[in-house]
């Protein structure tokens, strides 16, 4: 929850920080894009160092780092400077996913792991909800930077809870070093699946990156709603993304109980979650921002169902000692996707182009991403 929050807060502060620091959209595209890349340099690293950290200190870890970079762009007085905080809150956010993803899958088996990243998305989709509710009202008494001085020491103290609460925690099934050099090997790039999971989140996490840093500005500059107004339709939007996530991952649970081998329940999921995106471009044409914040919800709460069973199936089809790494590089592509489109999103909206291409992109991204997935893994057990 925390990670999102981190990150999103710019997004709900870009009217604000835009009028004080003379930002104009492109600025903003760049820093979004940066903050992507800088994520994406962050996997070619954070997955080796998950492995070899284990759950218990890589998760405190990962999130300290990425707190002072969040509670360091309350001191970013420049362009510049506001770009190397978002640098390094990019590089350092980096340790999350694979932390995630090598926590649920060292302490659940397969039948109940997408379930368990689905309530983990919920917890990330409930910090969406949070940010645009909260931070315009730590902004309108105390300025922009208190914010990220607040949101940053909140990510402190969940790092001294997890010490006090995690000194037992036994979720690594191998001590360090004792994975063997099959699961070691020299690089996951000779896998097919890390491929095939790789292309499958650069296709439908770019969806996911271009809403998180534009659905503020959607709403804003479609409809007209002021700072404190969009609170209320992208807590709609977010919500639904939160029952996606849901719903998703006890669907294949199900599935998988039900006797459907685990790598099938999952395609049959992400396979619904594909045709229900497919509407994404009547938002631009609803009557008003309500209808708009329902039509983006699905498309989001379809989004997190993919999302949820495309980060089951790495544990599937990846050995344990590897996962973090094939996580990375997953999450190392879908940024690298996603850092394209908020930059392109960027320059085409300074020049006066509207959101209807955008949302087409949305419309189409998951039915490419689960026939990449089936063409690099048609079958498996």
């Amino acid at each position: 929850m925390l990670n999102y929050i981190d990150r999103q807060a710019i997004a709900v502060l870009k009217p604000v920080i835009s009028t004080d620091l003379g930002w104009s959209d492109a600025d903003y595209g760049r820093l979004a894009s940066l903050f992507q890349l800088s994520a994406a340099v962050g996997y070619l690293f954070a997955g080796r160092l998950v492995d070899r950290l284990g759950v218990r200190w890589a998760n405190p870890i990962g999130v300290a780092a990425w707190s002072l970079a969040a509670m360091a762009h309350g001191w970013a007085r420049s362009f510049l400077q506001f770009t190397l905080a978002r640098i390094a809150l990019g590089f350092t956010e980096s340790m999350g996913m694979p932390s995630t993803i090598k926590t649920v899958g060292a302490l659940f088996a397969a039948d109940r792991r997408a379930a368990a990243i689905g309530l983990v998305n919920i917890a990330g989709n409930l910090g969406a909800i949070v940010t645009p509710l909260v931070v315009p009202l730590i902004a309108a008494p105390l300025g922009w930077r208190a914010c990220f001085a607040v949101i940053g020491a909140a990510g402190l103290v969940w790092v001294a809870l997890w010490a006090a609460a995690a000194g037992g925690l036994r979720g690594d099934r191998r001590a360090p070093g004792a994975e063997s050099r099959r699961d070691l090997g020299p690089s996951v790039l000779r896998e097919r699946s890390a491929w095939a999971i790789g292309g499958a989140k650069a296709l439908s996490d770019q969806v996911w990156w271009l809403l998180l840093f534009w659905a503020p500005d959607f709403f804003h500059r479609v409809f007209g709603l002021g700072l404190t107004q969009i609170a209320a339709p992208l807590a709609i939007v977010y919500a639904c993304a939160a029952v996606g996530s849901l719903i998703g991952g006890g669907a294949s649970t199900a599935l998988i109980r039900a006797g459907m081998s685990a790598v099938t329940a999952r395609k049959r999921v992400m396979l619904v979650c594909a045709i229900l995106v497919t509407p994404a471009p009547l938002a631009l044409h609803a009557p008003n921002a309500w209808a708009a914040a329902g039509i983006i919800g699905l498309l989001l709460a379809a989004h997190q169902g993919f999302s949820v069973n495309l980060f089951a199936l790495v544990g599937d089809v990846t050995p344990e000692a590897r996962v973090g790494r094939v996580t990375a590089f997953g999450s190392l592509c879908g940024n690298l996707a996603g850092m394209t489109l908020v930059f392109a999103a960027g320059e085409l909206l300074a020049r006066g182009s509207g959101y209807g291409w955008l949302l087409a992109v949305a419309a189409s991204s998951y039915l490419l991403a689960l026939g990449w997935l089936q063409l690099l893994l048609p079958r498996r057990r």
